[in-house]
């Protein structure tokens, strides 16, 4: 796995908004949906996913940084594993190689290891964390998505429609094994949801802005519109401008557990022809010269 600073392409001095500004240049580039079929790119988008889910988290940054964690995100063994085997520790706690917990002493420890001490200590294993990156579509819609154990296992990992960036699903009893009999901890696998290309999600809503010509501005039309449930039919009316907000009842984000669903809302953005013929340009100047035009005028700023 490669340094997670050289796949987003920054310095390790870099601030927390420049770690979140170069993922979301790399995933423009570098998304599925823009590079269909190119499996280099898909994979070079995976890394720098997981790159993000790294640096992009403070407190795994700052492990990463002390050399805790590794560039994949698992606990750096010490000691043939201790480290591991106590990394589910109070998160933020300095770790301590003699600290054993509340039920154990050091001098427990000890008097096992030469057979001063016959009765066993039953103590529940440590959590793990995992972080799974996904799509928007797929945290929108729901997914199932595998990970691999550190043990070594595969797990399949059931996605909630409308889950939110850095929620976190817990596995009971995946986590690293109970000591004396005790149960195993859990696994914490936190959502990591890679930026669309277009969509937005704020709350339950979500947004998009569409281009649209400027005959549809200004004749009106209906058009075919993306949402996360699929490809609608909308109505553009006219007269519409740049800045126009259009609404699509329920087909925001859909949360199954609570039944709540949000809305889609589109802002127009009128474009001109990438060039502008010969003929559109002599209506527009003999429209111009006979009709008083200013839409700076009514902002002030003229």
């Amino acid at each position: 796995m490669q340094d997670p600073y050289k796949l987003l392409n920054i310095d390790r001095s870099a601030s927390q908004e420049d770690v979140k500004r170069a993922y979301r240049k790399l995933a423009k580039e570098l998304h599925p949906d823009i590079n269909p079929g190119n499996e280099a790119v898909e994979q070079q988008f995976k890394e720098i996913s997981h790159a993000y889910s790294i640096l992009g988290d403070t407190e795994k940054r700052k492990r990463f940084d002390q050399g805790e964690i590794d560039a994949s995100g698992q606990e750096k063994s010490w000691k043939g594993g201790f480290y591991r085997n106590h990394a589910g520790t109070q998160r933020g706690a300095k770790y301590n190689p003699f600290d054993f917990g509340e039920d154990v002493s050091a001098d427990d420890i000890f008097a096992d290891l030469f057979g001063a001490r016959t009765r066993r200590v039953r103590r529940p294993g440590a959590n793990i964390s995992y972080t799974v990156p996904i799509s928007f579509l797929e945290a929108a819609q729901g997914a199932k998505k595998r990970i691999k154990l550190s043990d070594g296992k595969t797990l399949d990992v059931r996605i909630p429609p409308g889950t939110e960036d850095g929620q976190s699903l817990r596995l009971k009893g995946q986590g690293m094994p109970g000591v004396g009999g005790g149960p195993a901890g859990d696994a914490l696998v936190a959502v990591q949801i890679q930026p669309h290309p277009f969509f937005e999600r704020k709350g339950n809503n979500v947004h998009l802005e569409l281009p649209v010509t400027l005959q549809e501005a200004l004749l009106g039309a209906t058009i075919t519109v993306p949402t996360v449930h699929g490809n609608v039919s909308m109505k553009i009316p006219a007269g519409s401008n740049s800045g126009t907000t259009l609404r699509l009842k329920g087909k925001g984000i859909e949360v199954k557990e609570s039944a709540e669903i949000g809305d889609q809302y589109i802002k127009l953005r009128v474009m001109l022809p990438d060039r502008p013929d010969q003929e559109l340009r002599d209506f527009v100047e003999n429209w111009s010269q006979s009709h008083d035009y200013d839409p700076r005028r009514k902002s002030g700023m003229s």
